[in-house]
């Protein structure tokens, strides 16, 4: 029997599957479009759907045995859909800035702290809740036809096996979950004026939601059955399967967003938590949680880069037979060997995330020469978000982490550059494993729990955590890197009132 993992990103999905024992066997991917315009930050849940069954089909039709498949996928993004799950209009993605207004009012009306201490989360926009309210006040028209609201994790699910069950962490985006009682608050959302039934059924981390229907086994090619499990939102499930379950080891998630994900054995202290603007999220260890500190472009920064200036690199890179990103790589290293770039690069180009969490700020490059090109600038860009880290690092501290290592998964993880230079920023030693995609790796973890394929956790990362190479942080480069930190600190209140 075969256990799959479908990991669901903002820009792509991905099916991976692994055997009985644990091993990596082929996966497959789609991508799809995101509008950014001004004002509005969307995507197409329909079009994301297709895509999921497409990569389903694929990796069902090589392994028709597959037993059971794993749902994680991106945050708070929301799809509206009628009785039939329909979809009614395109889904705001967590950067739309949308619903500011509703967010200042629940504010007003319940108290930054008590929905705090409720939700776990510091309100903003950026959640479900203000966004529904946003979309309930400005469009009644598609309001009034509404009957459920799912994030993608659920919408998937709802899909396959016509279940309505959304995993823990996944419900906390919504701003209305009680992360203590595990519950939608009723008080919330009566302030807000949404339904409760409008939501699905929250259940732990790694829950069996149902069995593929056979609708959607004609459209997915999986059998009739098959078993398909509520996991979290796709940093939890790469803690998972990076091999985080005690709060010594935290994970860098380097994907498209770049997150430093921790872990604590109770409530932290959330008072704390507000001010660097982190959330509370149940784990699927009981009675722990993990927090978020990341930002919106973390992988994003550097593909703007070498979409943006990169061209020549990229043509050369593929008749080399290389990535454009270790070419670039390359050459700085011969031309400047570990000398920071010389640039100040805020990563703010969707938005601030942690601690900031301010959809209005803008990207910055400083200390430009004209002597500078694509090299500088990547290696800037990879610094800013070192430092973006670092800055969140200095947050966290105060809120009770203990962690000593970092565990790094994602794209970013396979640059040694990148992950020695967060090794030396950070001061912490940070390890990659042998499959940088932990998302799907945890997904296919909890599958293999859920299907009673691994005891439990420990003995699904027993054969499916596999550590790679560890990077020593230096203490010379630390140094070097902290004369420049001093001045970045600095960088967003100097330019957020010029922007």
């Amino acid at each position: 029997m075969k256990i799959a993992g479908l990991d669901i990103g903002t820009t792509g999905c991905k099916c991976t599957v692994f055997d009985e024992k644990g091993r990596y066997l082929e996966r497959a991917y789609r991508d799809y479009l995101v509008s950014r315009r001004a004002g509005s930050h969307e995507i197409d849940a329909s079009a994301v759907l297709d895509a999921v069954y497409e990569v389903i089909r694929e990796m069902a039709l090589s392994f028709p045995d597959i037993g059971g498949i794993g749902i994680t996928s991106f945050g708070e993004t929301f799809v509206l859909t009628d009785e039939k799950g329909s979809v009614l209009a395109p889904s705001m993605l967590y950067t739309d800035p949308r619903g500011r207004e509703e967010r200042e009012w629940l504010v007003s009306e319940l108290g930054e702290r008590k929905i705090a201490h409720i939700a776990g989360l510091k309100a903003h926009e950026m959640y479900c809740v203000p966004k529904l309210m946003w979309m309930k006040k400005n469009h009644p028209e598609i309001w009034q036809k509404v009957r459920y609201v799912f994030q993608m994790e659920d919408f998937i699910i709802y899909n396959l096996s016509g279940e309505r069950v959304i995993d823990h962490s996944l419900a906390t985006r919504t701003l209305a979950f009680d992360v203590r009682t595990l519950q939608y608050c009723d008080e919330i959302l009566k302030k807000a004026g949404l339904d409760r039934d409008l939501f699905s059924t929250p259940v732990p981390t790694g829950t069996i939601a149902g069995e593929v229907t056979a609708s959607a086994s004609e459209r997915c090619g999986l059998k009739k059955g098959t078993k398909v499990v509520a996991v979290s939102q796709d940093q939890v499930a790469a803690a998972v399967g990076a091999g985080a379950f005690d709060p010594e080891v935290a994970v860098d998630g380097a994907g498209t967003v770049e997150c430093l994900t921790p872990v604590y054995d109770g409530v932290p202290d959330i008072d704390e938590m507000i001010k660097g603007c982190f959330s509370v999220v149940p784990y699927v260890i009981p009675g722990h949680y993990v927090a978020y500190a990341f930002s919106y472009t973390g992988g994003a920064l550097i593909q703007w880069c070498i979409d943006g200036f990169a061209k020549s690199e990229i043509s050369e890179a593929k008749a080399r037979g290389i990535s454009v990103n270790r070419l670039i790589e390359e050459r700085y290293e011969e031309k400047y060997g570990d000398t920071p770039s010389g640039l100040l690069v805020l990563p703010h180009i969707a938005g601030a995330a942690t601690p900031h969490m301010d959809t209005g700020s803008k990207g910055v490059v400083a200390g430009l020469t004209a002597d500078m090109g694509v090299t500088e600038l990547y290696r800037g860009c990879m610094e800013g978000v070192a430092y973006e880290m670092y800055l969140n690092m200095e947050y966290l501290l105060s809120t009770g982490v203990r962690f000593r290592r970092l565990n790094a998964t994602g794209g970013g993880a396979r640059s040694a550059v990148w992950i020695q230079m967060k090794a030396d920023v950070l001061d912490l030693p940070i390890t990659t494993l042998k499959t940088a995609d932990a998302g799907t790796v945890g997904s296919a973890m909890l599958v293999g729990c859920a299907l009673g394929i691994f005891s439990d956790l420990d003995d699904a990362a027993s054969h499916m955590v596999e550590k790679e190479r560890t990077f020593e942080p230096r203490p010379a480069m630390h140094e070097r890197y902290m004369e420049i930190y001093g001045r970045y600190r600095r960088l967003y209140d100097a330019v957020r009132p010029l922007v």
